[in-house]
């Protein structure tokens, strides 16, 4: 009869629908030595939880203010909106503006003009690289979720799930 019981009570647990006192009385029947040969392969799990329900978190848990932990966060739609209008602005102007730039006779003011205008463009495209430098530390924040992939493989090696 208690078998019957302990086996109703197992595939309640497998379907999420025990209480706390049955999951006790679950817990108790595979702390004993003696459990139904085909129940065995439960009662490493319950011996796990029993372990489990002992250990403490004994270390210390920094607080973060609540200044660092709200920042806001970049909205990477008004990027497009900005890039849409800039090429909008882009064509107007250039349809707008008279095609004729005219040719430079002297060629040594012909490279002073191209290097000048070269020595602005790198400015602004070095501008524009150092302000794309937190990616770095998103790759960095990116890479260490991997370990959450080895947290769950461990708990699918204790709960034997298939993966």
């Amino acid at each position: 009869m208690v078998l019957n019981n302990i086996e109703e009570l197992l595939e309640k647990y497998e379907n999420g629908e025990t209480s706390l006192k049955e999951e006790q009385e679950l817990k108790n029947y595979f702390s004993q030595e003696t459990v139904a040969p085909h129940l065995e392969i439960y009662k490493p799990m319950f011996a796990y939880f029993l372990v489990n329900q002992q250990e403490q978190f004994t270390k210390d848990v920094p607080l973060i203010p609540i200044a660092i932990e709200t920042k806001k966060v970049f909205n990477y739609k008004w990027i497009s909106v900005a890039a849409v209008a800039v090429l909008m602005l882009g064509v107007y102007l250039k349809s707008t503006i008279n095609n004729d730039l005219g040719t430079i006779q002297d060629p040594e003011l012909a490279f002073n003009e191209v290097s000048k205008s070269l020595e602005m463009i790198s400015k602004n495209f070095n501008k524009g690289t150092s302000t794309i430098s937190y990616l770095e530390e998103y790759d960095k924040g990116a890479s260490t979720l991997g370990y959450l992939n080895e947290i769950e493989k461990g708990t699918s090696i204790i709960f034997k799930k298939n993966q």
